[in-house]
C-alpha cells in the first residue's frame, strides 16, 4: 500500500459519508458536523448508496432519499449531497466511489467517515486496501469508547492510527463525536404507527415523509 508523505498532503480535505439515509436523521448529521470541525474538513459529502452490499435494501427510493438528504443539509454550509452511487447504480462499493471522487477532487484529500460498527467490519469490505490507498479513515465514536481490539484490526491500527492527519491517504484517526440514540429503523417504526418523529430528524425530512407517505 502506498502512503503519501507528510510533505505531499493536499491543501484541503473532504469528508465522505456514505449510508442508506433511509431516512437521514440527527444521529447522522451531528457526528458529521463534529467531524468536519474537528478535522478541519472543507466539506462533507453525503453519499446515499444505491444498492447496499452489507445490509438490507432501503425502503425509500433513491430519489426520495436524495430529496430527504437535500432537505436536511441544504442550509448547513459545507454539507453537500453526492449522487455518484445513485447515478452509477449497481452495488455500492466504497472503493469504487472513492476512485470516482478522487478523479473529481484530485486537489483534495479524501477522508472516509464511518462509525464504530462499520469500522469493526472494515477488513471484510471489498478491497479495503484500495480504500486506504485512496483516502484516510475517520472513525467516529462517543467519548471514551475504545476502538475494536480484534487481532487483525489491532495490527492495522498499530500501522495506521494517528492523532493528526499528515497525509492524503492511508491513515486512521479517531474522532469523538456527539452520538445520539436515533436510528432510521426507529423512525420508520414510529411513522408506521403514526407516532411523532419531531426532533429526531429535520423538519424538511418530516415534510417529505408526510408528502410522499413514506414508511407506512
Amino acid at each position: 500500500m502506498t502512503l503519501t508523505r507528510p510533505g505531499q498532503e493536499k491543501k484541503s480535505r473532504i469528508g465522505i459519508y456514505g449510508g442508506t439515509f433511509d431516512p437521514v436523521h440527527y444521529g447522522h448529521l451531528r457526528p458529521a458536523l463534529d467531524a468536519m470541525h474537528q478535522l478541519g474538513l472543507s466539506q462533507v459529502r453525503f453519499v446515499p448508496c444505491y444498492q447496499p452490499v452489507h445490509r438490507d435494501q432501503p425502503q425509500g427510493s433513491s430519489e426520495l432519499r436524495c430529496q430527504m438528504l437535500q432537505a436536511a443539509i441544504g442550509s448547513q454550509p459545507g454539507f453537500e449531497l453526492e449522487r455518484c452511487e445513485i447515478d452509477r447504480q449497481g452495488p455500492s462499493y466504497t472503493v469504487d466511489t472513492l476512485r470516482q471522487l478522487k478523479t473529481r477532487f484530485n486537489d483534495h484529500g479524501l477522508v472516509l467517515l464511518m462509525g464504530m460498527d462499520a469500522f469493526s467490519k472494515f477488513l471484510s469490505w471489498h478491497d479495503w486496501q484500495g480504500i486506504l490507498n485512496l483516502a484516510n479513515i475517520a472513525v467516529m465514536h462517543r467519548p471514551g469508547e475504545i476502538l475494536p481490539e480484534t487481532e487483525a484490526l489491532s495490527a492495522l491500527l498499530a500501522q495506521r492510527l494517528t492523532s493528526t492527519l499528515t497525509a492524503s491517504n492511508g491513515q486512521i484517526i479517531e474522532v469523538e463525536v456527539t452520538q445520539l440514540n436515533v436510528s432510521s429503523t426507529r423512525i420508520r417504526a414510529l411513522v408506521k404507527k403514526d407516532e411523532p418523529i419531531a426532533f429526531l430528524t429535520p423538519a424538511g425530512v418530516i415534510d417529505v415523509i408526510k408528502q410522499q407517505q413514506l414508511y407506512r
